[in-house]
């Protein structure tokens, strides 16, 4: 084969349906990353395909200097669910890209260079994002990157404070850390990021790629937490699988923003995807249903798991479990003899990541696999 950079897993997918996926060979599997959280409504959601199917049908692609109603839904829609007075809407590809247009908006409306982010953060792989990505493995081989990046300990508020002030144009922080290891931070925490940057006059940038959309409890985490950013970024399941991303600002970020550009920004179908994304996890609810149903999966892995597992931490449908062995060696016995996907958050946590739709047969399915998997046998 030809491809390079992803290392394949010996599992080739076929189809997918809900929460399940469906190998070449039929082998059906517990789908309990759902690809990094890309399918919050699980896989070929009809409301999804058939918005992205109706607007292909009609117009494919046309550039977003020319009006859509798909793109101009999307932005009202956005406008409509952000936190506060975060209403201006910019559209791409990825998280990366809604990471590294915040980085550039900040800078181009403060005038100033340094952004501070977080130990063992996470917000992209292109140059700026990566830039802000604290874990040294993901930078090596393209450095130097950009500079004026300072880094300081994740939910240390002293550090924090200390390290912004007036030459601060930004900070990037996740609500909850996924990459890092599944790291939630306080709202005392996030707060005091919040008065601190407003103080300083530099801009406050919540990462919501992973979080967002109803996967920790509330539509956004900043929610759950009352706190406003300048700058909100959202991805990987804002149109349940396709791509897109979105940098949702405050109004003197957007008229500070300066030139920035896209050939795919807001594509007609993803748009109609996101839109219709949107529309069904306000109509259903899936917010509360993914708190609801994170607090019985976090209570059922307690007890089946008990001491094998050093902790379980995170929130709504975000988990992590903290195992005594390598991650990476439970998430292959899981595939391979248990038919669950699940997903690594370093070393030593197992990442869960289901679609926000699952139900409790599907928890408890993933239950027993995971205590299959860590004790040796199934929980009873």
């Amino acid at each position: 084969m030809s491809g390079f950079v992803f290392s394949e897993k010996p599992i080739r997918i076929e189809r997918g349906e809900g929460a399940l996926l469906y190998g070449a060979d039929g082998t059906e599997y517990l789908d309990f990353g759902a690809s990094y959280a890309v399918c919050p409504l699980g896989h070929g959601h009809p409301d999804v395909v058939g918005a992205a199917t109706d607007q292909l049908e009609r117009l494919t692609y046309v550039q977003a200097s020319y009006p859509v109603d798909a793109r101009d839904r999307l932005y009202d829609r956005l406008a409509a669910t952000a936190p506060g007075d975060v209403s201006k809407v910019w559209l791409c590809n990825s998280g990366t890209e809604a990471n590294e247009a915040a980085l550039k908006f900040a800078r181009s409306a403060t005038g100033r260079e340094k952004i501070v982010a977080t130990m063992q953060g996470f917000h992209g792989r292109t140059m700026g994002a990566l830039a802000t990505t604290w874990k040294q493995q993901y930078r090596e081989g393209f450095e130097p990157l950009i500079g004026g990046v300072e880094f300081v300990p994740y939910g240390d508020s002293e550090a924090m404070a200390e390290a912004v002030d007036g030459e601060t144009a930004a900070v990037i922080v996740e609500p909850l850390q996924g990459e890092g290891g599944v790291n939630p931070a306080s709202t005392e925490y996030l707060q005091a990021v919040r008065e601190r940057t407003a103080q300083h006059g530099a801009a406050m940038v919540i990462d919501e790629i992973q979080t967002g959309l109803g996967r920790t409890g509330t539509l956004w985490a900043a929610d759950a937490h009352d706190v406003v950013p300048d700058v909100l970024t959202t991805a990987k399941g804002l149109a349940n699988g396709l791509p897109i991303g979105a940098t949702l600002c405050r109004e003197w970020i957007a008229e500070g923003a300066g030139d920035h550009g896209s050939t795919f920004s807001g594509g007609p179908v993803v748009c109609a995807a996101a839109d219709a994304t949107l529309e069904t996890i306000a109509a259903e609810d899936v917010p509360s249903h993914a708190a609801e149903m994170g607090a019985y999966l976090a209570t059922e892995l307690a007890a089946a798991l008990g001491d094998v597992a050093r902790e379980i931490r995170g929130s709504g449908l975000m988990l992590g479990i903290e195992v005594k062995r390598g991650a990476n060696r439970v998430l292959r016995d899981l595939a391979i003899e248990h038919g669950m996907l699940a997903l690594p958050a370093g070393r030593s946590v197992v990442r869960l990541l289901p679609p926000l739709v699952i139900g409790e047969d599907e928890a408890d399915r993933a239950v027993d696999a995971l205590a299959a998997a860590l004790t040796g046998e199934a929980s009873q």
